[in-house]
């Protein structure tokens, strides 16, 4: 059984920081990309960023390039989303994607206030 637990959202105020990570078991981790993903209330999920098998590969949304980094721990089966100079536009709900997989985690909130 695959599964994905997000963790380390919460609140901060505009410029702060935060660092999500998102363990996964069930899957080979080390063979699949990963992929961070957030959900606004009322909006589409929409791609913040993806991290290829070796973590050599990277690409970023360009809503949040310079500001966050992904990094990916192998031997760990785990994902990390380093936040930094948070924007109140960035709250949303993160979750964590093998990538092109309907694997998802349950999601971590994070909220920015002004």
């Amino acid at each position: 059984q695959v599964q994905l637990v997000e963790s380390g959202g919460g609140s901060v105020q505009a410029g702060g920081s935060l660092r999500l990570s998102c363990t996964v078991s069930g899957v080979t981790f080390s063979y699949y990309a990963m992929g961070w993903f957030r959900q606004a209330p009322g909006k589409e999920r929409e791609f913040v960023v993806g991290i290829n098998w070796s973590g050599g590969t990277t690409n970023y949304a360009d809503s949040v390039k310079g500001r966050f980094t992904i990094s990916r721990d192998n031997a760990r089966n785990m994902v990390y989303l380093q936040m930094n100079s948070l924007k109140p536009e960035d709250t949303a709900v993160y979750l964590c994607n093998v990538y092109s997989t309907n694997y998802w985690g349950q999601g971590t909130q994070v909220t920015v206030s002004s």
